[in-house]
């Protein structure tokens, strides 16, 4: 085995992360980075990558504009976000392979949404027996990429689709 850890979820776990001042999926959609984790653009929405991961190729879809709930969205917005949440699908199970995904909106705070205050879907790629003892005792998930390696293997495969269509 090359490495057991995430680095990248040590605050996240540990409670030590600072709060940030504004939304980050608003800040997000900000000009990206060459580290951005941001995999497909859309008009209205993106795709990315979710910083503290389930499993690799965590993925969520977020509308551009600040919304907490579907019911918020224009028609427009709502198309769009089906219609990445559809090609996330197509994606991950072409890079992964994964033997299932779980697709979800957890809408409120007590629902278990994480940022209830802007709406994202989230796509979880998942295979038989990904959860396993470091997962359960641990509280902790092993995975073997890292975030930026997979951003770089899903970029092309959304540009690829997008320009099928």
């Amino acid at each position: 085995m090359d490495r057991l850890w995430s680095p990248w979820r040590l605050e996240y776990v540990s409670g030590t992360t600072t709060p940030k001042i504004g939304c980050v999926f608003c800040d997000a959609t900000r000009p990206p980075e060459p580290d951005s984790l941001i995999v497909c653009e859309g008009s209205t929405s993106y795709v990315v990558l979710n910083l503290y991961p389930y499993n690799n190729g965590h993925l969520m879809v977020v509308p551009r504009r600040h919304v907490a709930t579907l019911r918020g969205l224009t028609p427009e917005e709502l198309q769009e976000v089906a219609l990445l949440t559809q090609r996330s699908e197509a994606v991950l199970t072409e890079a992964y392979r994964p033997e299932g995904i779980n697709v979800g909106v957890n809408l409120g705070k007590s629902a278990g949404a994480g940022i209830h205050e802007h709406l994202h879907v989230h796509l979880v790629p998942r295979w038989a027996g990904d959860t396993n003892f470091m997962t359960v005792v641990g509280e902790t998930r092993v995975l073997p990429e890292d975030l930026l390696s997979t951003a770089e293997r899903l970029r092309p495969l959304f540009a690829a689709l997008s320009s099928s269509e």
